[in-house]
């Protein structure tokens, strides 16, 4: 190589920019001072900051996780199947983020939990509206879920439009049944607000798919949704394994029936005839 070839670049400065008029750009875009200025401990527990971030970091995961499905609803509305199978994937890759930040809640003892328990109240995850409003997406819908949030219209009112959207689920069913697969009209026609019930006409149209070719734009749609089903499932068996290491059977922080309660979701599936149809494939 010649010396002029060598010489052709200007050398890269020894140091990045350091000198700005105002806040950092980087600032700018993502707001880390406000993030890491939102920790309010209200127990002199070091445990509880672990618990607090953890949580606050599970609530900017299921923002990103419902931005994702809300993405892929509108794409199946325009039957946009790519849109909607590279949202899914994008979300699968999310929740198995959101699925590792039980690790650093995993290994609690009785002990350690109760140490800031009382701090908590009666605050508990089933109250996070943007969890809800990710159940909601998933078809797990319950109009009795808005009530703890009467006190916040906003929040109230972005829930209950939620409500009363297709699920995911739902856009997806349609989207088959314009595609000529014989999805039967009480599934089509059904209140959207209430939570899916599973339907042996709809096993039937998946069991035809997946016995077809297995590279039909359907059929991967399929296998992205129970990509993103078996994510939710870690999840609930995650928050299952950790709070019984944690408190046991004991009443949880916001009056559920705690583990009890968090077995029988966990032995719910999501999206139910992508599984049931599997054994008559």
């Amino acid at each position: 190589m010649s010396h002029e070839a060598e010489t052709s670049y200007p050398e890269a400065p020894e140091t990045p920019h350091l000198d700005f008029a105002g806040t950092t750009p980087y600032e700018d875009y993502v707001q880390a001072d406000v993030l890491t200025h939102l920790q309010h401990p209200l127990s002199d527990d070091p445990g509880e900051m672990v618990f607090l971030v953890t949580t606050q970091v599970m609530e900017l995961w299921f923002t990103v996780i419902v931005h994702e499905w809300e993405t892929a609803s509108r794409a199946l509305r325009e039957d946009d199947v790519p849109v909607a199978i590279a949202a899914l994937k994008r979300s699968v890759r999310e929740l198995d983020a959101l699925n590792a930040s039980w690790r650093p809640l995993g290994q609690l003892t009785p002990a350690q939990f109760n140490s800031y328990r009382s701090a908590l109240g009666e605050g508990s995850g089933f109250q996070s509206a943007m969890y809800r409003r990710m159940e909601f997406l998933l078809g797990e819908k319950s109009a009795s879920m808005l009530v703890p949030h009467r006190g916040a219209p906003r929040v109230h009112d972005e829930l209950e439009k939620a409500l009363q959207e297709p699920s995911l689920y739902d856009e997806v069913l349609r989207l088959l049944a314009r595609r000529g697969h014989a999805v039967p009209a009480t599934v089509l026609e059904r209140d959207v607000a209430l939570r899916y019930e599973p339907s042996p006409d709809v096993e039937a149209v998946w069991t035809a798919l997946y016995s077809g070719d297995e590279s039909d734009e359907l059929a991967r749609l399929g296998e992205a949704l129970t990509d993103v089903a078996e994510q939710v499932w870690r999840w609930r068996n995650d928050h299952l394994v950790a709070t019984r290491r944690a408190m046991g059977s004991k009443t949880g922080t916001g009056g559920s029936a705690g583990v009890a309660w968090l077995e029988k979701r966990a032995r719910k599936n999501v999206f139910p005839e992508l599984w049931s149809a599997r054994s008559h494939v």
